[in-house]
């Protein structure tokens, strides 16, 4: 019996299947099942949207995109609910005016001065910090929710300009700096 569970373990952790714990309304619109780390969240989580060019059913098709897909202005990463997010970088906690419902009511926009960038954070169930705060990398900012989302728990985040709309989004893979799981 052990050896029938520890082999039925060996065969979950190679094959990427999702935790015991999975949201049933995850839907993955990527063949990644590579499962990343980052210091923006704890844990190892899979890529649910990816940016750009999509198939997921919740965006209006978008004139860069083929076959009438929309585009995902940032990456969606698969989560249990409450899980910790923190600030992978500084910045000061800003206003989230114009953000619009779709990030939900427990939205985050963090902006760098620095480096040109404010992240939005979506969809949180708990936001820890509010705007004038100043957040420190490693410092818990948020748990990962699905406040107004279709598609269970996970993590929306987005790169735009400082100030900027959804036109100015960038990609946010680089700042979210994901690391594979070894």
């Amino acid at each position: 019996m052990r050896l029938l569970g520890a082999l039925l373990l060996v065969i979950a952790l190679t094959t990427g299947a999702p935790p015991a714990a999975a949201d049933p309304r995850w839907e993955f619109y990527t063949d990644d099942t590579t499962r990343y780390g980052s210091p923006w969240f704890h844990g190892r989580h899979r890529i649910m949207i990816p940016f750009g060019c999509t198939r997921a059913p919740y965006y209006s098709p978008d004139p860069r995109c083929r076959r009438n897909r929309g585009f995902h202005h940032g990456i969606d990463l698969a989560m249990k609910c409450g899980t910790p997010l923190t600030a992978g970088r500084r910045g000061w906690v800003v206003g989230t005016q114009g953000l619009g419902p779709a990030y939900g009511s427990k939205v985050l926009r963090i902006r760098n001065f620095t480096h040109d960038w404010d992240v939005v954070i979506g969809h949180a169930r708990r936001v820890l910090v509010e705007p004038g705060d100043r957040v420190l990398a490693g410092q818990r900012i948020a748990r990962a929710g699905a406040n107004a989302a279709p598609d269970g728990c996970h993590l929306h985040f987005e790169k735009r300009a400082i100030r900027g709309g959804l036109s100015t989004a960038g990609r946010p893979r680089p700042l979210l700096d994901l690391r594979a799981r070894r």
